[in-house]
Parts: C-alpha cells; sequence; structure tokens
C-alpha cells in the first residue's frame, strides 16, 4: 500500500432480489456495493458517514465508473477490496476490487469520485481528519 491510501475488505453474499431473470447481479447493485464498501472503509478509520455528515461535510458521488468482467450470481459470496485516495484538498476517489471469495477471480472493478460539500451545498476543503489519514 503506497502512502496515502488505506484499503478495507468487505464481504457481500449476492441476494436472491439482486439478480435478474437468469440470476445474475443486475449491474446497478455494484454501485450499492460500492457504497457499502466505501462506508466500512471510512468506519474502518473511525469515521461514520452519519459522524461526518454531523461534523457539516458531505461526500456526494460525482462521478461512478464499474467495467463487468465476470458474472456474479445468486448465492455467490464477493470480497469488496476498498481502496481510497485523495485527488486535490476538495476531492477524493474511492477504488474498488470486486472478486469471488472462494477463488478471488475478479467480477468487476470500478471508481467513485466524490466532492465535499458543506451543510450549505457548497464545496469546502475535505475535514482535517480525512486528510490526516489520506496525505
Amino acid at each position: 500500500m503506497s502512502a496515502g491510501t488505506r484499503t478495507s475488505v468487505s464481504t457481500i453474499r449476492v441476494r436472491y432480489a439482486e439478480t435478474d431473470q437468469m440470476r445474475v447481479v443486475y449491474h446497478a447493485n455494484y454501485l450499492v456495493w460500492f457504497e457499502v464498501a466505501r462506508t466500512d472503509l471510512l468506519r474502518s478509520l473511525g469515521w461514520t458517514y452519519r459522524e461526518m455528515e454531523a461534523d457539516g461535510c458531505s461526500l456526494p458521488v460525482i462521478e461512478a465508473h464499474c467495467k463487468y468482467t465476470r458474472s456474479a450470481r445468486y448465492d455467490d459470496e464477493l470480497d469488496l477490496y476498498t481502496t481510497a485516495r485523495l485527488l486535490s484538498p476538495v476531492r477524493m476517489e474511492f477504488v474498488y476490487d470486486v472478486r469471488q471469495r472462494a477463488d478471488q477471480t475478479v467480477v468487476a472493478t470500478g471508481y467513485t469520485r466524490h466532492a465535499a460539500l458543506g451543510p450549505d451545498g457548497r464545496p469546502m476543503r475535505l475535514p482535517a481528519r480525512i486528510l490526516d489519514v489520506f496525505a
């Protein structure tokens, strides 16, 4: 792991409701799982989204990308490896690597980019505790 990056692993078991008629994961669910993974990463660093928002900062997604490399299916167990880094004093990026837990085969990769906004909805510098962790 390079300086300024942090990684966490979240595990998801594919639920039937997350699949299509062929029992393959519906593509939009990966973005939901990305949210689970990034909140897990922040929580592992001692700060929840709820606390961050109570402290006056939100991190809305301003860009998202997902590349699908293999189908995930109903009841598969997946590991989501999540890494984050600063892009600037007001933006950060989370990178996701979704793998089959059984053999670590890559199912999908992607990223989300976020801008820090204050309570008034205007851009702000990322909080010091984020800058300290990812600097």
